[in-house]
């Protein structure tokens, strides 16, 4: 059974002071882009990624919020958009997927990885996806 990856956009972006915030659509697209890449190459292998998630292909899911909603999904990304509360539609994303499916949420908020870990995801944080590796 192949893994699921879902990704806390906001989060992710967020984590890298690069003037994101001007334009966050923007921001959320070009993180989508990078995410289309990893579908098809797996994450790297970088400490708190499991193996599973750095063999290709990855199952990706992208949950926006606010200002980055409507952004389209591409080959290899599903983007979500939440209707409210990003953690609150992650945390869905993870409870409805199926029973014994790996799951690894990408987050660095302590309260969302509390709250996946209690459904049996695995966390790493944003520098797993960061081309650089940064934050």
């Amino acid at each position: 059974m192949d893994g699921l990856v879902v990704v806390d956009a906001a989060n992710v972006i967020g984590s890298v002071p690069d003037g994101w915030w001007r334009d966050r659509r923007g921001a959320a697209e070009r993180l989508r882009d990078r995410l289309a890449v990893l579908a098809g190459t797996g994450l790297p292998d970088r400490p708190g990624v499991p193996g599973w998630a750095t063999r290709p292909p990855v199952d990706i899911v992208m949950v926006v919020e606010g200002a980055a909603r409507g952004v389209e999904p591409v080959e290899g990304v599903r983007v979500e958009n939440a209707p409210g509360s990003g953690d609150e539609h992650i945390v869905r994303v993870v409870a409805a997927r199926e029973e014994g499916r790996p799951c690894l949420v990408v987050t660095a908020d302590q309260g969302l990885r509390a709250r996946v870990t209690a459904l049996g995801a695995q966390v790493t944080g944003p520098r797993s996806v960061r081309p650089d590796g940064s934050s």
